[in-house]
């Protein structure tokens, strides 16, 4: 079984991002050609107003222009983008899913939160199958800009759920006051925060068994951030980063510190994108109350995600269709 040159694009409400990769469909395996993020925001205001703003749109087209450029330059035979939370939610979703097309030559698919949760835990397990050192069952938690996924299994996803509460979400309906986001947040609008966080684990709950879990696995960049920050990076190191295992403690002191921070302050650590300056306090909380809610003692940071997981599933239909052929 050959692998496939495959192209997968994660588009989330924070932020685009691109993996293509030559991936064989049986491990999961891949040998990455290139990988890029690309802050746009596209979710700015859909929590407000229902609808992806013109300028969040254009900043998401020209992300998508560049990634077109390098999909043909390095000869991708599939590509598949995977939209998430902002766009399901936007009235003027067709317009985004026009453009899209436009661009890459394929219509993005909006997918559902379970399917998202469901690409989220294959990126993040496959390649721990086997692995003595780390007890099953996994709760993989992607916490994204609008949504955050919950899902528990050990080889095969068990359960899943996703609940609205995200970086970009929560800042922007509890920390931004006359267009401007409070620096630093009071103590009101923390709590405020933290009620949100708390009433979307009592959804999840509801269907995944987050107290069975064994092994707490974290994705996404407000986990990423937060871990290079307690590993005391001085740039961004994603080999460092990778399976690092950040004590409850450590994570704790985190967030208190980057909810008591003013946006200079933040935006000073040498590995904060600037596009995190301002919605990494609320990121931070909501893996905080996870490890609390769960009685974690550490989370395992996983560089692959949703969007190995869009590889993998890519390579795997790229194999199925040549079987059938």
């Amino acid at each position: 079984m050959s692998a496939a040159r495959v192209a997968g694009i994660d588009c989330g409400t924070n932020s685009i991002r691109l993996l293509v990769a030559d991936c064989d469909p049986a491990t999961g395996e891949f040998v990455e050609l290139d990988r890029r993020m690309t802050i746009v925001r596209l979710g700015q205001g859909v929590d407000k107003t229902g609808r992806l703003a013109p300028e969040a749109l254009e900043r998401t087209f020209a992300a998508c222009r560049e990634y077109a450029a390098v999909i043909k330059e390095l000869g991708a035979e599939r590509i598949r983008f995977v939209a998430t939370s902002a766009s399901r939610d936007a009235e003027n979703r067709d317009d985004f899913v026009r453009g899209v097309l436009d661009i890459l030559g394929v219509e993005p698919e909006v997918i559902t939160g379970d399917q998202e949760a469901e690409f989220s835990f294959t990126g993040a397990t496959k390649e721990l199958t086997g692995r003595t050192d780390m007890e099953r069952p996994f709760l993989v938690v992607d916490i994204g800009g609008g949504s955050t996924e919950f899902v528990v299994g050990a080889d095969h996803v068990r359960a899943a759920r996703s609940v609205d509460v995200g970086c970009v979400r929560m800042t922007e309906r509890h920390l931004v006051v006359d267009g401007t986001v409070t620096d630093p947040p009071t103590e009101e609008q923390i709590a405020a925060i933290r009620s949100d966080i708390e009433a979307a684990l009592d959804l999840a709950a509801e269907t995944v068994p987050l107290t069975e879990a064994r092994t707490l696995v974290g994705l996404a960049g407000s986990v990423t951030t937060v871990a290079a920050i307690a590993l005391g990076l001085t740039e961004y190191d994603s080999a460092a980063i990778h399976h690092s295992r950040i004590p409850y403690a450590t994570v704790r002191e985190i967030s208190e510190r980057m909810l008591t921070a003013t946006h200079a302050e933040r935006a000073a650590i040498p590995v904060m994108h600037p596009g995190r300056v301002d919605v990494i306090g609320a990121g931070a909380l909501v893996l905080l109350a996870i490890m609390e809610r769960i009685g974690a003692e550490e989370v395992v940071v996983s560089e692959h995600d949703i969007l190995d997981g869009i590889a993998i599933k890519t390579a795997e239909d790229a194999e199925a269709d040549k079987q059938r052929t």
